[in-house]
């Protein structure tokens, strides 16, 4: 009984570890993230506390609008520790998202992050899928003030559906979510993931995979 208790227990603290593990608690005031440091650590190195100013811990431009004219119809401003070095070691960051007409955040995942949306103008149509075995679409149409998540690793949209712009702001729950958009990684990996394993994968000829390959 006693050994069963023993195990219990070093399961219980294994699993306490893996979740506190993520992006743990700063164990001083801040560390503002050292650019110049040529140090490779999961993060940034620290600059000296003497040396820290208040421009370490703020950002100007999320006033500014995105220039949404490209293919997708949407810009991000991404306020992460490489735009704020103060953030290095807190564990969140934000993005202002510009949506143009029938504007579009391609499907995408972040790694490192589970994100929280508000939208601040126009209407948004938003979803995440689940993992395997279900893939259920989660979607909902947002409007002016409304919220919504997106679970870290799932991938997840936006689009526009209003009738003018859009904005919406994001928190994320790391100083650097990575990003990982779909289409990109599949058909714009470098090299090129194999034609005959992408056209499997997808069930259509070879020729329709070189043709999306050669536009990413």
């Amino acid at each position: 009984m006693a050994k069963l208790g023993l195990l219990s227990s070093i399961i219980a603290l294994t699993f306490c570890c893996i979740v506190f593990a993520y992006e743990p608690s700063p164990l001083q005031d801040f560390c503002v993230a050292d650019a110049s440091s040529s140090a490779k650590v999961n993060g940034l190195p620290c600059k000296s506390p003497a040396s820290v100013q208040a421009d370490d811990f703020s950002f100007a431009g999320l006033h500014w609008p995105g220039n949404t004219k490209n293919p997708v119809g949407s810009a991000v401003t991404p306020v992460t520790v490489a735009q704020v070095p103060g953030l290095n070691t807190l564990g969140l960051s934000l993005a202002r998202i510009d949506y143009a007409p029938m504007g579009v955040i391609p499907p995408h995942l972040h790694p490192r992050a589970t994100e929280i949306l508000i939208l601040l103008e126009g209407s948004l149509e938003v979803g995440f899928v689940t993992s395997n075995p279900d893939n259920r679409l989660i979607s909902k149409t947002l409007q002016k003030g409304d919220v919504f998540v997106f679970p870290v690793g799932l991938i997840h949209f936006q689009r526009n559906v209003g009738n003018g712009y859009a904005i919406s702001l994001s928190g994320l729950s790391s100083q650097n979510p990575g990003v990982i958009t779909v289409t990109n990684a599949v058909f714009g990996s470098k090299p090129d993931i194999s034609s005959d394993v992408l056209a499997k994968a997808f069930q259509v000829d070879k020729a329709i995979v070189d043709q999306l390959q050669a536009k990413f």
